[in-house]
């Protein structure tokens, strides 16, 4: 139906923002991550976004992503049953889209059960039923990094910071600091800049 938008962003809250499309103002569901991003950026700037319509009996929600890549991913969540959009956004709202899918791939559900409304069981379900859907990985992929990231992630927000906060800072220390310890000391100097 509505694949494509582009305009100006009239309106932003923590979950849905406004887009001004040629005088029409579209609703559209985000991620937490994005809507952080969004409303640091110039508001004034034309935003293009890749959506999707959620047709139920009693609403029609827009889910909009700022890649590709999101909505193809959001579109495998919501085709298991007993995920909804809203736990689909919620769960893209964890971590990017690659680091999800190593973890989904490595069957490491602590990503998944930090959404609300996911235990355990729906978070087991979840990587058996995308197993299949995955393509095939190569053989010895290295998932260390993938745990060592989710450890920087919880400790730097267990210091009152969010999780997009610790993940923005993160991704900017140097790729050359490995061990875990100097990675979160030099995210924290950057949140503390």
């Amino acid at each position: 139906m509505i694949s494509q938008l582009r305009g100006k962003i009239t309106f932003a809250n923590d979950k849905f923002i406004v887009l001004d499309v040629s005088g029409v103002g579209y609703r559209i569901n985000l991620t937490a991550t994005d809507i952080v991003e969004l409303t640091n950026k110039d508001l004034e700037k034309v935003h293009m976004f890749w959506t999707h319509l959620a047709v139920r009996e009693d609403s029609m929600d827009l889910y909009g992503f700022t890649n590709k890549n999101e909505l193809d991913f959001f579109e495998l969540l919501i085709s298991i049953s007993g995920i909804g959009p809203k736990k689909a956004l919620g769960i893209l709202s964890v971590a990017p889209v690659e680091t999800l899918k190593k973890a989904l791939r490595s069957r490491d559900i602590s990503y998944l059960t930090q959404v609300s409304g996911i235990g355990k069981k729906n978070a087991e379900k979840i990587v058996l039923e995308l197993k299949d859907k995955f393509a095939a990985i190569e053989g010895g992929e290295d998932y260390s990094s993938l745990r060592e990231e989710s450890d920087a992630v919880a400790a730097i927000k267990s210091l009152g910071y969010s999780t997009a906060q610790a993940r923005d800072a993160l991704q900017k220390v140097n790729s050359t600091v490995t061990r875990l310890n100097d990675r979160i000391k030099e995210a924290l100097k950057h949140l503390g800049k």
